[in-house]
Protein backbone atom coordinates (compact mmCIF):
# COMPACT_ATOMS: atom_id res chain seq x y z
CA UNK A 1 0.00 0.00 0.00
CA UNK A 2 1.39 3.19 -0.80
CA UNK A 3 0.00 6.94 -0.44
CA UNK A 4 2.68 8.25 -3.15
CA UNK A 5 0.53 9.26 -5.75
CA UNK A 6 0.90 12.78 -7.05
CA UNK A 7 3.54 15.57 -6.96
CA UNK A 8 7.26 14.08 -5.94
CA UNK A 9 8.38 16.13 -3.01
CA UNK A 10 12.44 17.09 -3.64
CA UNK A 11 13.85 17.85 -0.08
CA UNK A 12 17.20 17.31 -1.08
CA UNK A 13 19.53 20.05 -1.02
CA UNK A 14 19.68 20.38 -4.36
CA UNK A 15 19.16 20.45 -7.01
CA UNK A 16 16.21 22.39 -5.47
CA UNK A 17 12.20 22.95 -6.99
CA UNK A 18 12.06 24.86 -10.11
CA UNK A 19 9.46 27.28 -10.01
CA UNK A 20 7.20 25.90 -13.11
CA UNK A 21 7.65 30.21 -14.39
CA UNK A 22 11.06 29.96 -14.51
CA UNK A 23 10.78 26.16 -16.65
CA UNK A 24 8.24 28.53 -18.75
CA UNK A 25 10.74 30.72 -19.37
CA UNK A 26 13.03 27.87 -20.78
CA UNK A 27 10.65 26.77 -23.01
CA UNK A 28 11.02 28.98 -26.10
CA UNK A 29 13.45 28.83 -29.31
CA UNK A 30 16.87 30.12 -28.90
CA UNK A 31 18.03 33.60 -30.29
CA UNK A 32 20.34 35.68 -32.01
CA UNK A 33 23.86 35.24 -29.33
CA UNK A 34 25.17 38.05 -31.04
CA UNK A 35 22.79 40.67 -30.57
CA UNK A 36 19.61 41.98 -29.28
CA UNK A 37 17.66 40.42 -26.52
CA UNK A 38 20.47 37.92 -25.41
CA UNK A 39 22.94 40.78 -24.72
CA UNK A 40 20.32 42.56 -22.84
CA UNK A 41 19.40 39.72 -20.50
CA UNK A 42 23.62 39.17 -20.16
CA UNK A 43 23.85 42.77 -19.26
CA UNK A 44 20.69 42.40 -16.68
CA UNK A 45 21.57 39.25 -14.71
CA UNK A 46 25.53 40.46 -14.25
CA UNK A 47 24.36 43.67 -12.82
CA UNK A 48 21.48 41.60 -11.00
CA UNK A 49 24.62 39.32 -9.30
CA UNK A 50 25.96 42.40 -7.98
CA UNK A 51 22.64 43.22 -6.00
CA UNK A 52 22.10 39.87 -4.90
CA UNK A 53 25.87 39.39 -3.44
CA UNK A 54 25.75 43.04 -2.42
CA UNK A 55 29.00 44.32 -4.34
CA UNK A 56 30.01 46.59 -6.16
CA UNK A 57 32.68 44.36 -7.74
CA UNK A 58 32.50 42.39 -11.24
CA UNK A 59 30.68 39.54 -11.78
CA UNK A 60 30.67 36.05 -14.02
CA UNK A 61 28.34 33.95 -15.16
CA UNK A 62 30.23 30.65 -16.07
CA UNK A 63 28.27 27.30 -17.94
CA UNK A 64 29.47 25.36 -14.94
CA UNK A 65 28.56 24.04 -11.73
CA UNK A 66 29.36 24.85 -8.62
CA UNK A 67 32.48 22.86 -9.00
CA UNK A 68 32.97 25.05 -11.88
CA UNK A 69 32.56 27.63 -9.71
CA UNK A 70 35.76 26.73 -7.50
CA UNK A 71 37.88 26.38 -10.49
CA UNK A 72 37.04 29.65 -11.81
CA UNK A 73 37.29 32.13 -8.31
CA UNK A 74 40.81 29.95 -7.49
CA UNK A 75 42.28 30.04 -10.98
CA UNK A 76 41.98 33.70 -11.83
CA UNK A 77 43.38 34.94 -8.60
CA UNK A 78 46.39 31.77 -7.53
CA UNK A 79 49.12 31.03 -8.76
CA UNK A 80 51.08 27.57 -8.56
CA UNK A 81 52.75 26.97 -5.29
CA UNK A 82 50.34 29.69 -3.46
CA UNK A 83 49.86 28.55 0.26
CA UNK A 84 45.74 28.33 0.76
CA UNK A 85 44.31 27.88 3.93
CA UNK A 86 40.80 25.59 4.01
CA UNK A 87 38.58 26.44 6.84
CA UNK A 88 36.56 23.21 7.21
CA UNK A 89 33.35 22.70 8.49
CA UNK A 90 32.09 19.54 6.66
CA UNK A 91 32.33 18.56 2.82
CA UNK A 92 32.21 21.01 1.03
CA UNK A 93 35.66 23.49 1.98
CA UNK A 94 37.38 20.54 2.28
CA UNK A 95 36.24 19.78 -1.88
CA UNK A 96 37.41 23.45 -3.01
CA UNK A 97 40.68 22.86 -0.65
CA UNK A 98 41.39 19.59 -2.69
CA UNK A 99 40.65 21.25 -6.05
CA UNK A 100 43.03 24.21 -5.18
CA UNK A 101 45.62 21.22 -4.82
CA UNK A 102 45.21 19.67 -7.92
CA UNK A 103 45.78 23.04 -9.23
CA UNK A 104 49.09 23.45 -8.06
CA UNK A 105 48.60 25.31 -4.49
CA UNK A 106 49.73 24.63 -1.73
CA UNK A 107 46.69 23.32 0.73
CA UNK A 108 46.82 23.60 4.12
CA UNK A 109 43.51 22.12 6.16
CA UNK A 110 42.82 24.13 9.65
CA UNK A 111 41.63 21.86 12.55
CA UNK A 112 37.92 21.28 12.37
CA UNK A 113 35.07 18.56 12.52
CA UNK A 114 31.47 18.05 10.85
CA UNK A 115 29.71 19.56 14.12
CA UNK A 116 30.63 22.62 14.64
CA UNK A 117 31.22 26.06 12.92
CA UNK A 118 34.84 27.85 11.87
CA UNK A 119 36.94 28.94 15.21
CA UNK A 120 37.57 33.03 14.09
CA UNK A 121 39.82 32.55 16.98
CA UNK A 122 41.52 29.82 15.51
CA UNK A 123 41.86 31.34 12.34
CA UNK A 124 43.54 34.48 14.17
CA UNK A 125 45.82 32.65 15.18
CA UNK A 126 46.85 30.83 12.41
CA UNK A 127 47.66 33.93 10.51
CA UNK A 128 49.29 35.54 13.25
CA UNK A 129 51.40 32.68 12.78
CA UNK A 130 52.26 33.07 9.21
CA UNK A 131 54.84 36.20 9.73
CA UNK A 132 55.79 36.00 5.59
CA UNK A 133 52.48 36.09 4.31
CA UNK A 134 53.08 32.88 2.56
CA UNK A 135 49.58 32.17 3.03
CA UNK A 136 47.66 33.98 0.07
CA UNK A 137 43.96 32.63 0.19
CA UNK A 138 41.76 31.75 2.94
CA UNK A 139 38.84 29.71 1.69
CA UNK A 140 35.77 28.87 3.91
CA UNK A 141 31.92 27.99 2.75
CA UNK A 142 29.05 30.22 4.17
CA UNK A 143 26.33 26.91 4.35
CA UNK A 144 27.96 23.40 4.43
CA UNK A 145 25.21 21.28 2.86
CA UNK A 146 27.02 18.10 4.17
CA UNK A 147 26.68 19.26 7.50
CA UNK A 148 24.26 22.03 7.94
CA UNK A 149 26.37 24.39 9.27
CA UNK A 150 26.38 27.99 9.15
CA UNK A 151 29.70 29.92 9.50
CA UNK A 152 29.94 33.89 10.50
CA UNK A 153 31.71 35.23 7.69
CA UNK A 154 32.01 38.69 9.12
CA UNK A 155 33.66 37.34 12.06
CA UNK A 156 36.44 35.54 10.23
CA UNK A 157 37.09 38.55 8.01
CA UNK A 158 37.40 40.40 11.39
CA UNK A 159 39.86 37.53 12.71
CA UNK A 160 41.78 38.55 9.13
CA UNK A 161 41.91 41.82 10.01
CA UNK A 162 43.00 41.47 13.46
CA UNK A 163 45.41 39.38 12.15
CA UNK A 164 47.04 41.83 9.95
CA UNK A 165 47.06 39.49 7.72
CA UNK A 166 47.14 40.25 3.76
CA UNK A 167 45.46 37.13 2.45
CA UNK A 168 42.32 37.09 0.06
CA UNK A 169 38.91 36.17 1.80
CA UNK A 170 37.58 33.59 -0.53
CA UNK A 171 33.52 32.39 0.58
CA UNK A 172 31.20 29.23 -1.42
CA UNK A 173 27.83 31.16 -1.15
CA UNK A 174 26.52 27.96 -3.16
CA UNK A 175 23.51 27.05 -0.83
CA UNK A 176 23.36 30.43 1.01
CA UNK A 177 22.78 33.25 -1.88
CA UNK A 178 19.36 34.16 -1.72
CA UNK A 179 18.33 32.35 1.51
CA UNK A 180 20.37 34.21 4.43
CA UNK A 181 22.27 37.29 4.57
CA UNK A 182 25.37 38.07 2.45
CA UNK A 183 27.14 41.14 2.06
CA UNK A 184 30.23 40.75 0.25
CA UNK A 185 31.62 44.64 0.12
CA UNK A 186 30.66 44.99 4.21
CA UNK A 187 31.66 41.96 5.45
CA UNK A 188 34.93 42.29 3.63
CA UNK A 189 34.93 39.02 1.00
CA UNK A 190 37.41 39.55 -2.00
CA UNK A 191 35.83 36.48 -3.72
CA UNK A 192 32.40 34.79 -4.14
CA UNK A 193 30.96 31.88 -5.55
CA UNK A 194 27.61 30.55 -6.04
CA UNK A 195 25.34 28.37 -8.17
CA UNK A 196 22.27 28.65 -9.61
CA UNK A 197 20.44 25.10 -8.24
CA UNK A 198 19.78 25.89 -4.81
CA UNK A 199 18.64 29.66 -3.53
CA UNK A 200 18.57 30.97 -6.73
CA UNK A 201 15.85 28.66 -8.40
CA UNK A 202 17.47 27.60 -11.23
CA UNK A 203 18.32 24.13 -12.55
CA UNK A 204 21.51 23.30 -12.53
CA UNK A 205 24.29 24.60 -14.90
CA UNK A 206 25.54 28.25 -14.07
CA UNK A 207 28.27 28.68 -11.75
CA UNK A 208 28.85 32.99 -10.28
CA UNK A 209 32.03 34.76 -9.40
CA UNK A 210 32.26 38.33 -7.55
CA UNK A 211 35.44 39.76 -7.45
CA UNK A 212 36.42 43.14 -5.57
CA UNK A 213 39.20 45.00 -6.69
CA UNK A 214 41.52 43.40 -4.36
CA UNK A 215 41.18 39.94 -5.99
CA UNK A 216 41.11 41.36 -9.30
CA UNK A 217 44.64 43.01 -8.88
CA UNK A 218 45.99 39.51 -7.70
CA UNK A 219 44.32 38.28 -11.32
CA UNK A 220 47.00 40.33 -13.09
CA UNK A 221 49.56 37.90 -11.93
CA UNK A 222 47.32 34.85 -11.35
CA UNK A 223 49.80 32.04 -13.78
CA UNK A 224 46.83 29.53 -12.99
CA UNK A 225 44.60 31.35 -15.29
CA UNK A 226 43.16 29.51 -18.29
CA UNK A 227 40.92 30.75 -21.63
CA UNK A 228 37.74 29.50 -20.57
CA UNK A 229 37.42 30.81 -16.45
CA UNK A 230 39.28 33.63 -17.56
CA UNK A 231 38.31 36.86 -16.14
CA UNK A 232 40.18 39.36 -18.73
CA UNK A 233 39.03 37.56 -21.85
CA UNK A 234 35.02 37.32 -20.16
CA UNK A 235 35.60 41.27 -19.67
CA UNK A 236 35.88 41.79 -23.64
CA UNK A 237 33.51 43.91 -24.98
CA UNK A 238 31.93 40.75 -27.64
CA UNK A 239 29.11 39.09 -26.28
CA UNK A 240 30.55 35.80 -26.94
CA UNK A 241 33.62 36.72 -24.49
CA UNK A 242 31.55 37.30 -21.76
CA UNK A 243 30.60 33.22 -21.77
CA UNK A 244 33.95 32.23 -23.63
CA UNK A 245 31.94 30.55 -26.41
CA UNK A 246 28.02 30.27 -27.16
CA UNK A 247 26.25 31.37 -24.23
CA UNK A 248 23.61 28.68 -22.53
CA UNK A 249 20.86 30.59 -23.87
CA UNK A 250 18.08 28.37 -22.24
CA UNK A 251 19.43 28.34 -18.84
CA UNK A 252 19.80 32.38 -18.78
CA UNK A 253 16.33 32.68 -19.79
CA UNK A 254 15.51 30.50 -16.80
CA UNK A 255 18.00 32.90 -14.79
CA UNK A 256 16.26 35.90 -15.95
CA UNK A 257 12.77 35.10 -14.53
CA UNK A 258 14.43 33.38 -11.34
CA UNK A 259 16.00 37.00 -10.82
CA UNK A 260 12.61 38.50 -11.39
CA UNK A 261 10.61 36.49 -8.88
CA UNK A 262 13.11 36.93 -6.11
CA UNK A 263 12.85 40.57 -6.67
CA UNK A 264 9.44 40.66 -7.05
CA UNK A 265 9.42 39.08 -3.15
CA UNK A 266 12.05 41.11 -2.07
CA UNK A 267 15.51 39.97 -1.08
CA UNK A 268 14.90 40.37 2.42
CA UNK A 269 11.25 38.80 2.54
CA UNK A 270 13.10 35.92 1.09
CA UNK A 271 15.63 35.76 3.42
CA UNK A 272 13.02 35.90 6.55
CA UNK A 273 11.11 33.15 4.85
CA UNK A 274 13.99 30.75 4.83
CA UNK A 275 14.52 31.74 8.54
CA UNK A 276 10.92 30.94 9.42
CA UNK A 277 10.59 27.51 7.68
CA UNK A 278 14.08 26.63 9.11
CA UNK A 279 12.66 27.54 12.59
CA UNK A 280 9.66 25.28 11.99
CA UNK A 281 12.06 22.18 10.88
CA UNK A 282 14.19 22.46 14.27
CA UNK A 283 10.73 22.42 16.06
CA UNK A 284 10.04 18.96 14.43
CA UNK A 285 13.44 17.93 14.87
CA UNK A 286 13.79 18.52 18.49
CA UNK A 287 10.48 16.94 19.72
CA UNK A 288 11.77 14.08 17.55
CA UNK A 289 15.12 14.06 19.71
CA UNK A 290 13.41 13.14 22.86
CA UNK A 291 13.17 9.47 21.38
CA UNK A 292 17.00 10.03 21.78
CA UNK A 293 17.24 7.93 18.54
CA UNK A 294 17.52 11.40 16.31
CA UNK A 295 19.31 14.33 17.04
CA UNK A 296 21.03 17.62 14.95
CA UNK A 297 24.37 17.05 13.58
CA UNK A 298 25.00 20.86 14.51
CA UNK A 299 24.56 20.53 18.75
CA UNK A 300 24.93 24.71 18.77
CA UNK A 301 21.84 25.90 17.68
CA UNK A 302 23.23 29.46 16.11
CA UNK A 303 25.39 27.24 14.01
CA UNK A 304 22.46 25.47 12.39
CA UNK A 305 22.08 27.08 8.24
CA UNK A 306 18.84 28.61 7.61
CA UNK A 307 18.95 26.23 4.24
CA UNK A 308 19.16 22.95 5.01
CA UNK A 309 18.78 20.66 8.46
CA UNK A 310 21.04 17.80 8.91
CA UNK A 311 19.82 15.30 11.62
CA UNK A 312 21.52 12.31 12.69
CA UNK A 313 20.48 8.59 13.50
CA UNK A 314 21.52 6.25 15.73
CA UNK A 315 20.01 3.12 13.43
CA UNK A 316 20.55 3.01 9.87
CA UNK A 317 18.44 5.74 8.11
CA UNK A 318 17.95 3.74 4.90
CA UNK A 319 14.39 2.30 5.85
CA UNK A 320 13.15 5.53 6.73
CA UNK A 321 13.93 7.25 3.48
CA UNK A 322 13.28 4.36 1.73
CA UNK A 323 9.82 4.38 3.30
CA UNK A 324 9.19 8.17 2.39
CA UNK A 325 10.30 8.08 -0.91
CA UNK A 326 8.91 4.63 -2.18
CA UNK A 327 5.24 5.21 0.14
CA UNK A 328 5.03 8.89 0.69
CA UNK A 329 6.51 10.29 -2.10
CA UNK A 330 8.97 12.38 -0.63
CA UNK A 331 12.75 12.39 -1.32
CA UNK A 332 15.05 13.22 1.43
CA UNK A 333 19.20 14.25 0.89
CA UNK A 334 21.20 11.32 2.27
CA UNK A 335 24.13 11.74 5.10
CA UNK A 336 27.24 12.66 2.51
CA UNK A 337 31.24 11.99 3.43
CA UNK A 338 31.46 11.27 7.01
CA UNK A 339 27.94 11.20 7.87
CA UNK A 340 27.32 8.43 5.58
CA UNK A 341 24.56 5.94 6.35
CA UNK A 342 24.86 7.79 9.86
CA UNK A 343 22.08 10.56 8.97
CA UNK A 344 19.74 12.28 6.49
CA UNK A 345 19.25 15.86 5.70
CA UNK A 346 16.17 17.87 5.01
CA UNK A 347 16.21 20.56 2.67
CA UNK A 348 14.51 23.86 2.63
CA UNK A 349 15.36 26.20 0.68
CA UNK A 350 15.27 28.26 -3.06
CA UNK A 351 11.25 27.71 -4.12
CA UNK A 352 9.32 26.64 -1.38
CA UNK A 353 6.84 27.56 1.46
CA UNK A 354 4.98 26.35 4.28
CA UNK A 355 2.88 23.22 3.32
CA UNK A 356 6.12 22.09 1.71
CA UNK A 357 7.98 22.01 4.66
CA UNK A 358 4.74 20.92 6.72
CA UNK A 359 4.08 17.59 3.78
CA UNK A 360 8.16 16.61 4.31
CA UNK A 361 7.74 16.85 8.03
CA UNK A 362 4.83 15.20 8.17
CA UNK A 363 6.46 12.15 5.90
CA UNK A 364 9.25 11.87 7.96
CA UNK A 365 6.62 11.95 11.34
CA UNK A 366 4.62 8.96 9.76
CA UNK A 367 7.72 7.10 8.42
CA UNK A 368 9.19 7.31 12.24
CA UNK A 369 5.74 5.81 13.44
CA UNK A 370 5.68 3.41 10.91
CA UNK A 371 8.93 2.26 11.47
CA UNK A 372 8.63 1.75 15.50
CA UNK A 373 11.70 4.70 15.39
CA UNK A 374 11.92 5.85 18.77
CA UNK A 375 10.87 9.71 18.45
CA UNK A 376 8.97 11.99 20.71
CA UNK A 377 5.68 12.77 19.09
CA UNK A 378 4.09 16.05 18.26
CA UNK A 379 7.21 17.37 15.47
CA UNK A 380 5.22 18.21 12.86
CA UNK A 381 2.46 19.80 15.40
CA UNK A 382 5.43 21.87 16.84
CA UNK A 383 6.53 23.20 13.43
CA UNK A 384 2.41 24.16 12.90
CA UNK A 385 2.41 26.28 16.47
CA UNK A 386 5.70 27.82 15.78
CA UNK A 387 4.73 29.04 12.26
CA UNK A 388 1.43 29.96 13.67
CA UNK A 389 3.35 32.15 15.99
CA UNK A 390 5.60 33.71 13.48
CA UNK A 391 3.10 34.14 10.97
CA UNK A 392 0.52 36.91 11.67
CA UNK A 393 -2.59 37.84 9.51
Amino acid sequence: MTVSRGREFLSIPGPTNVPEQVLAAMNRPAVDIYSGEMIGITDSCLEDLRKIFRTTGRTYIYAANGHGGWEAAISNVLSRGDKVLVLPSGRFALGWGDMARMMGADVEVLEGGWQLAVNPAAVEERLKRDKQHAIKAVVVVQIDTASGVVNDIPAIRKAMDAAKHPALLMVDTVASLGCMPFDMDAWGVDVAMSGSQKGLMTPPGLAFVAANARAREAHQTANMRTLYWDWTFREGEIHYQKYCGTPPEHLLFGLRKAFDMLFDEGLENAIRRHTLLAEATRAAVAKWAEGEVLAFNIPNAPDRANSITCILMRSDPTPLLDYCREKCGVVLGIGLGDLTGKGFRIAHMGYCNAPMVLGTLGAVEMGLKALSIPHGSGGVQAAIEYLGRAVKP
